[in-house]
C-alpha cells in the first residue's frame, strides 16, 4: 500500500487502482494494443482494459509468458477479447512483422499503449547496431506508431471514437544526460550510464507523445497522444540490479505502489472521459503534471522526431 496520497483534480491520487479510476467505464467496441503485457503494469493495464470490455491485444517478447497471462484474465473473464502477439521491440524486423500481422487481422486501433521498456542495462547494442535502452525503449515504439497510425486514423473516423496513444514515460526523464539527447553519441560506450541513458529514453518517450500530438492537431485528426509517470512500482524491471530489487520487493508494500495501483495511471489516460480531447500533457497519479524543462522543448522534441525518423528509415 503506497502510503503517500492525495486526490488531485481527477478526484483520484497515487493510491487509486487501476479498477477505480476505469470503474463504470464500459470499453466495448474498442481495440487496444499494450506492449510488455506479460508482466508487470502492462499485465494488469491487459487485464483492467479486458474487464471493462476492451479487445486486448497483447504485444509480447515472449509468447509463452503472454499466454499464461491471457489464461488468466480469461479464467476471471470469460467472455474477454484477447489476443497474444509476439513483438520485440529492440528489432525493427519484429515491430515490422508485428505491425504487418496486426493489419492482417484486419482489427481495428483506437488505443496504443506504448508501456514495454528495460531500465539501466549493462551497455549493448541491439540487432540493428543501436543502444539497447534507446532501441527498446523509444525507437521501437517510435517505429510502432508510425506504422499504426494510418490504422488509428481510419477506425477513429469510422467509428466517431476518439483514439488515443498513451507513452509510459517516467520522472526518471529528469535524469537523463547533460545535453537531454545525446544525438551523436547514442552508440558511444564511453561515457555511457545505464541509469542516465535509461532517463534519456524516458524524456524521449514525453518528447515523441508531444510531437506526436503537435502533428495530429496540425493534421485535425481525432486521435491524441500523451506520456505519463506511473510512479515507483516494485516489478521484474529492475532484473539487471538483484540487490536494488530485492530492497523494492521486501520494502515495497510500504515505500512504493503496488501492481494495481501503477496501472492506474496508464488505464485512466488510455480510457477515461476527464481526458477526452486532452493532448501533449504529462500525467502523474492520474492528474496533469508538469515534466521538465527538456521535456517541454519544442526544438529538442523536433529534432528527436527527425533523428528517429532517420533511424527508422
Amino acid at each position: 500500500m503506497w502510503l503517500f496520497g492525495r486526490k488531485g483534480a481527477s478526484g483520484f491520487s497515487s493510491n487509486s487502482t487501476a479498477e477505480e479510476v476505469t470503474q463504470g467505464i464500459d470499453g466495448t467496441g474498442l481495440t487496444a494494443i499494450v506492449t510488455g503485457a506479460s508482466s508487470g503494469i502492462g499485465a494488469e493495464t491487459a487485464r483492467v482494459l479486458a474487464l471493462r470490455g476492451v479487445h486486448v491485444v497483447m504485444g509480447v517478447r515472449t509468447v509463452a509468458a503472454g499466454r499464461k497471462v491471457e489464461e488468466e484474465i480469461m479464467k476471471e473473464v470469460p467472455n474477454a477479447k484477447v489476443d497474444v502477439m509476439e513483438l520485440d521491440l529492440s528489432s525493427m524486423a519484429s515491430v515490422r512483422k508485428f505491425a504487418s500481422d496486426f493489419h492482417s487481422s484486419g482489427l481495428p486501433l483506437n488505443i496504443l499503449i506504448n508501456n514495454a521498456g528495460v531500465m539501466a542495462t549493462p551497455f549493448t547494442l541491439s540487432q540493428d547496431n543501436i543502444e539497447l535502452q534507446f532501441a527498446t525503449n523509444h525507437i521501437g515504439h517510435f517505429l510502432l506508431t508510425n506504422l499504426l497510425l494510418e490504422t488509428m486514423k481510419s477506425t477513429a473516423h469510422k467509428s466517431k471514437n476518439e483514439g488515443r496513444i498513451v507513452n509510459v514515460s517516467s520522472d526518471s526523464h529528469q535524469r537523463s544526460y547533460p545535453e537531454g539527447i545525446r544525438f551523436d553519441k547514442i552508440n558511444d560506450e564511453s561515457g555511457y550510464s545505464g541509469w542516465r541513458a535509461y532517463g534519456q529514453t524516458k524524456l524521449a518517450n514525453i518528447l515523441h507523445a508531444s510531437e506526436l500530438n503537435r502533428h495530429l492537431k496540425e493534421e485535425g485528426v481525432d486521435i491524441t497522444a500523451n506520456s505519463l509517470h506511473p510512479g515507483a512500482i516494485a516489478t521484474n524491471i529492475l532484473r539487471h540490479h538483484s540487490l536494488l530489487n530485492g530492497l523494492l520487493l521486501s520494502l515495497g508494500k510500504y515505500l512504493v505502489k503496488n501492481v494495481q495501483q501503477g496501472a492506474a495511471t496508464t488505464c485512466y489516460v488510455a480510457l477515461h472521459p476527464q481526458v477526452k480531447g486532452v493532448g501533449g500533457e504529462f500525467f502523474v497519479d492520474c492528474n496533469i503534471a508538469k515534466p521538465t524543462s527538456q521535456a517541454k522543448d519544442l526544438k529538442l522534441a523536433k529534432e528527436l522526431w527527425e533523428f528517429s525518423m532517420s533511424l527508422i528509415s
